[in-house]
């Protein structure tokens, strides 16, 4: 049921990133605009994670999930009836907040239902299995939209908010907490803070996590949609179904990953490095292709950011692994910031530079023109960039910290 409850948190989540056109007529939005809904929206995540962190080492898993079902359901309903940008704005930062507190807490319950062998499996499966989320608003949240309209569509998502709610309240307990949860000195927030960053293995996680997830949220959170209709011409059920694809690669990859990981924790960082490197040598072939990009290709694309998903959970492995269980928490919270960090940036730079871009040419053509968004769409190679020299230097340090490196 905590897992219903992120497959839900999922669609909320990534429901404006198929809604990206019909929100520029709604609000008469220009691009910046329409990318700071999902800035704020991310913004709010990553702020959330390391308070929702170290509120979940103290209240646990099944309160911080209710609670962030509710503002997901209240967000969604604001949405449902906004007309313009501040009113929008108010129920992404409510999405967001919900959003927060509930992949961090699902996994979070692992260690207190199973043994630490079989959590890097269970940790794939449940950010996999969450993916299906984005069916959700890719086919029958985006049908209602096109075809009832704004406000039937995001009242649907917050009516199936309120049912995993039910369920959770339900259903899920916390579990098992172990003497190692209760025991121990108890920390104060800046010294929980302060003890789970100080662990090398939790900075590895946040910039494996920044390295492999931030592309996947530039592209499910606004541009992937505009770029495969407008910039590549597909039609949008067309797009849509390309999209889908994130769920089938997660679905195949995160269970060979998470085996793997558990199997092979020296190579763990190489598995991340290895997706990140594949991810941006297809956006490059994209980007250089002359015109629009054939078929085949888009696919390849599609696959080479869907592996950003799984490859984000083994981030989670090292927090798990580095911090005693008392932190793990909050460990978890920081390791989660990374990809929402970085996405929400990087997806913002996309906007502005889409305008400036835009503005250059005496505001003729269109906005989302294929040159345009090839432009714009090269700022993630930056990012790519400060997130692998943030894996390098922190895998040193975490093995240097070893006798017996376990990354």
């Amino acid at each position: 049921m905590a897992v219903l409850a992120y497959i839900t948190s999922v669609a909320q989540r990534t429901s404006f990133g198929v809604a990206g056109l019909e929100a520029t007529e709604r609000f008469s939005t220009n691009a910046s605009i329409l990318a700071t809904f999902s800035v704020v929206q991310l913004l709010v995540y990553s702020l959330g994670q390391i308070p929702v962190g170290l509120l979940l080492d103290r209240v646990g898993p099944r309160a911080m999930i209710s609670t962030g079902t509710v503002l997901m359901l209240c967000g969604q309903a604001f949405l449902a009836f906004a007309t313009d940008v501040p009113q929008g704005l108010v129920g992404r930062v409510l999405v967001g907040a919900g959003d927060a507190m509930v992949f961090v807490s699902a996994i979070r319950l692992l260690p207190m239902w199973f043994s630490g062998s079989r959590i890097p499996l269970l940790t794939q499966l449940t950010g996999t299995v969450g993916q299906a989320g984005q069916l959700i608003s890719l086919f029958p949240f985006h049908a209602v939209l096109i075809m009832v309209g704004w406000t039937p569509a995001f009242a649907m998502l917050s009516a199936l908010s309120f049912v995993a709610l039910i369920l959770v309240i339900a259903f899920v307990r916390n579990g098992y907490t172990g003497p190692n949860v209760a025991g121990g000195p108890q920390l104060k927030t800046r010294q929980r803070l302060a003890a789970a960053w100080r662990q090398p293995g939790t900075r590895l996680g946040f910039w494996t996590h920044f390295s492999t997830a931030f592309m996947l949220n530039v592209f499910l959170m606004t541009w992937g949609f505009p770029f495969l209709v407008e910039g590549q011409g597909l039609p949008g059920s067309l797009a849509s179904a390309l999209m889908s694809m994130f769920v089938i690669v997660a679905v195949l990859l995160g269970p060979i990953l998470g085996t793997l990981t558990a199997r092979f924790p020296n190579q763990r960082s190489k598995f991340a490095l290895t997706i990140v490197g594949t991810m941006t040598l297809v956006w490059l072939l994209v980007i250089l292709w002359p015109g629009q990009a054939p078929l085949w290709l888009l696919i390849v694309l599609m696959a080479a950011i869907a592996a950003g998903g799984p490859g984000s959970a083994i981030s989670f492995d090292f927090a798990r692994t580095f911090n005693p269980p008392r932190l793990m928490g909050t460990a978890t919270g920081v390791v989660n910031v990374g990809g929402f960090f970085g996405g929400f940036i990087c997806v913002y730079l996309v906007g502005l530079t889409l305008d400036f871009i835009h503005r250059l040419n005496g505001y003729s053509g269109e906005l989302y023109s294929l040159e345009s968004m090839k432009m714009a769409l090269s700022i993630q190679f930056i990012f790519v960039i400060i997130g692998v020299t943030g894996m390098l230097i922190t895998r040193r340090k975490a093995r240097q910290q070893q006798q017996n490196p376990t990354d």
